[in-house]
Parts: structure tokens; C-alpha cells; sequence
């Protein structure tokens, strides 16, 4: 899943690709790089990052989608909390809602099942604004796990397939350096969702935080995710170096 940041804002790519024909290039330049999806997002979601007007993140992202989707085939992610943005999306072209927020939006269940677009929920301990104020757990894994499950078992019981259906870990939203490197380390425990399974862990800053080359270090954790059986992986770089086998990630973080 190759990432599309339409926002002014975001902490690895913000103002990068705002105008719309900057993002329209970068996301064909991705697909041109092997991505499988594109995530087009309007809302900045790193720690500490204020909401984004709903007719504002229109304004962002139904150009690009629109763009996008008369010139590849490749499926097309909302990248949104808001189920008014993912309905435009959809109108536009997206296939797959991309929530970070897992549903908050009472309106988002009924438009998936009304549309029958794609879902992907994620864990996030708060918003992105108070997400990183002391995020705390007894067991980061099985309190994860049990979310998902839960959202799992809410989407399909309003008669939405699993085939329909990706988990998202949320590394990096609500969590220490410590817990994120404990969900990467147990990453195969969400297999058992019998879902896809999301992660974005591209250029974050627990990555940072341990390795010199945060380029390096997201692709020394993507081969760890790709060996430990994860099915989508979001990604700033989506090119083959990427996955391509290069040692592990025990032998390159400082046994973390």
C-alpha cells in the first residue's frame, strides 16, 4: 500500500504533494514502483496533530482520487475518520476505507454496508492529538488483539465480509517505542483475526529511534512483517528493496 499524503502537515511527507497534480505524479510513481493500493489521505494523523475541517479534506483529496482513478486500475484507500469523506471517496472511486479511528463515526458502518467498499480498522489509544500522552497497558498485545476482535465481530455481524475486512495494529498510535517493538515482535498473534492484516510502520519514530537510517530501519522491519506473514504493508517506499532478504531484525536493532 503505497501512501499518498495530500496534507501540509504529515510528519515524514507534509507539503510535498498538496497541489493536486504533485499527488496525482506520486501516486502514479508509486504504482510505477510495484504499490498494490494507494492510500490517499487529507488528515494528518502523527501525534499532537489538529483535526482537519471535513470540507477541507474534500477539498484535499476527491481531486486526486478522482485523477488517480482514470489513470491506473489499482484499488484506491481513504485514508479518513470521517464517514462523509469516505461516501465522496467512494463516489470518486476509492474501494477501501482506511479508519484509523475504527469506526468512531456512527455513520461509517452503514456506508460500508450500503456501499460495500472495503474496511480497515485500526487501534489507536485516543486521537492523534492526546494519543502519545503517556499511553499505558497491562499487555499491549492481547488488549490490541481484543479491539480487534471486538470491531471484527461488529463488522461482521452487520453483514459485512471478512474477505472485506483488514486489522491494523496501529504502531505508533497510543504507544511507547516498547510497545510498538512488542507488537512487531508478536505481529503473528493477529493472524488468528482471520483477517488481513495492515501494518503501517513506514519511517515512524520508533524506528527512528533505533536506527540511524529510518529508510533502513522501515525496511529491516517490513522483511520482519513480510516473514512473520502480514499481507499488506503501508509504505512510503514501495520499491523492491523494500522486502528483498538483507539480514534481520534481531541482528540490526540492538536486540530490541
Amino acid at each position: 500500500m503505497g501512501i499518498v499524503n495530500v496534507t501540509p502537515d504529515s510528519f515524514s511527507d507534509g507539503k510535498l504533494f498538496v497541489e493536486p497534480h504533485k499527488a496525482v505524479e506520486h501516486g502514479l510513481r508509486l504504482v510505477a514502483d510495484g504499490a498494490d493500493i494507494l492510500d490517499i489521505g487529507g488528515e494528518s494523523t502523527r501525534p499532537g496533530a489538529n483535526d482537519v475541517m471535513v470540507d477541507e479534506e474534500l477539498r484535499r483529496v476527491i481531486p486526486v482520487i478522482r485523477k488517480l482513478r482514470r489513470q491506473t486500475t489499482v484499488p484506491i484507500s481513504i485514508d479518513t475518520r470521517k464517514a462523509v469523506v469516505a461516501a465522496e471517496a467512494i463516489q470518486a472511486g476509492a474501494g477501501i476505507v482506511n479508519d484509523v479511528s475504527a469506526l468512531s463515526d456512527p455513520d461509517m458502518l452503514p456506508l460500508l454496508c450500503k456501499t460495500g467498499a472495503a474496511i480497515c480498522v485500526m487501534h489507536a489509544l485516543g486521537t492523534p492529538k492526546t494519543m502519545q500522552i503517556d499511553p499505558r497497558y497491562e499487555n499491549v498485545v492481547e488488549e490490541v488483539y481484543e479491539f480487534l476482535r471486538r470491531k471484527r465481530d461488529e463488522l461482521v455481524a452487520a453483514g459485512i465480509e471478512r474477505s472485506r475486512i483488514a486489522v491494523d495494529p496501529g504502531l505508533g498510535f497510543g504507544k511507547t517505542v516498547e510497545h510498538n517493538w512488542t507488537l512487531v515482535r508478536n505481529i503473528a498473534r493477529f493472524l488468528d483475526l482471520d483477517c488481513l492484516l495492515l501494518v503501517g510502520h513506514s519511517r515512524k519514530r520508533f524506528i527512528a529511534q533505533t536506527f540511524a537510517d529510518h529508510d533502513e530501519g522501515t525496511r529491516i522491519v517490513s522483511r520482519e512483517l513480510i516473514h512473520s506473514g502480514v499481507h499488506i504493508l503501508r509504505l512510503h517506499d514501495v520499491s523492491r528493496k523494500q522486502t528483498e532478504p538483507d539480514g534481520n531484525l534481531t541482528e540490526k536493532s540492538n536486540g530490541l
